[in-house]
């Protein structure tokens, strides 16, 4: 056969291979590509704190803007951050058998590991936010949306430090979750990098019922600020807490600028601490991304069988230099 005769037969083939498969490709349903594609698909999702709270909100608004795009049937679960209640919930949304799960990972890894395993047995897709669980996802599956915890503090440490002009010898208050293991870890970071830098650090551990209600730690705070006259910055373990930061400053008979503080998130009231001179820095974690994508991944593992998601939303800082970039979407419960 001429070198001619086979160009000509293997030009045929391809051609005849790629018509095949255009062919096979648009007789796939077209279900993927419809609007509520996701529309059979039941899950249920941890929002973690309780309804209206400042962290919990934007998550929620996150999630149900997933729903209503790719039209999944969710059933939002509320826990007030209670990681006992929260283990609870995820027994009896495993035991519903939705088609996914999406589910906070406060309670940790030895307290998720049962469930989720059997949720795998079960084939229950699952997703974890705002907290990661990598041993239980290394084990049973699952995708991880949100900051890395450890990572995300030190980086928060090291920054307040430089902004805050602060120097070895100084002395900060850091209050946290510091029991928790898993998602104590972030507030952990923090001191940790804080004190890698000198600084003299008061840890403070933070208790559930303060993200429920940030008045209930006036009592605390007040008396560490009083008990440590000279502190030069005080961290806060979330947008709630660093939201009543000028309550906190004003029945410690404190005035805007005198410390420095600083914390995660953000909210229409941390919006308003920067504008009052009250909050100098907080580490931005994206929580709406952290609602939205573990639906949009959910949906997509349970339609279109890709694996999970594993985002890291944690997204820099915010600083009274460039706070008005996201307020208006703060003030919305969007960012």
């Amino acid at each position: 056969m001429s070198i001619a005769i086979r160009t000509t037969l293997l030009r045929t083939t391809v051609v005849a291979a790629a018509t095949a498969l255009c062919a096979a490709i648009s007789t796939l349903p077209a279900r993927a590509l419809d609007a509520q594609w996701c529309k059979d698909v039941h899950i249920r999702f941890f929002v973690g704190g309780a309804e209206g709270d400042a962290f919990g909100t934007i998550v929620y608004n996150g999630a149900k803007q997933a729903a209503a795009d790719l039209g999944p049937k969710v059933d939002y679960i509320f826990s007030g951050w209670d990681v006992e209640k929260m283990v609870q919930q995820l027994r009896e949304a495993v035991a519903v058998k939705p088609n996914g799960i999406a589910m906070m990972g406060h309670p940790g890894e030895d307290a998720i590991m049962p469930l989720a395993e059997q949720a795998h047995k079960d084939g229950i897709k699952m997703m974890y936010q705002n907290v990661p669980v990598p041993k239980v996802t290394a084990a049973f599956g699952g995708g991880y949306v949100g900051a890395q915890q450890e990572q995300q503090g030190r980086a928060l440490g090291a920054e307040a430090f430089k902004l805050g002009g602060l120097k070895s010898g100084d002395k900060a208050i850091m209050i946290g979750p510091f029991d928790n293991e898993s998602r104590g870890a972030r507030e952990r970071g923090t001191v940790a990098a804080l004190k890698e830098a000198g600084v003299d650090v008061v840890q403070i551990n933070s208790v559930p019922e303060w993200a429920a209600d940030p008045n209930l730690a006036i009592p605390v705070i007040t008396a560490a600020l009083l008990n440590n006259p000279n502190v030069k910055a005080v961290g806060y373990p979330g947008g709630q807490l660093l939201g009543n930061v000028p309550t906190y400053m004003q029945a410690a008979g404190r005035k805007p600028g005198d410390i420095f503080n600083f914390g995660f998130d953000t909210s229409p009231q941390i919006v308003e601490g920067f504008k009052g001179g009250w909050v100098q820095l907080t580490a931005d974690q994206q929580p709406f991304m952290q609602g939205y994508l573990p639906i949009l991944s959910l949906c997509q593992q349970v339609v279109l069988g890709l694996a999970p998601m594993n985002v890291d939303t944690g997204a820099g800082f915010v600083t009274p230099q460039n706070y008005e970039i996201v307020s208006e979407l703060a003030k919305q419960a969007l960012r």
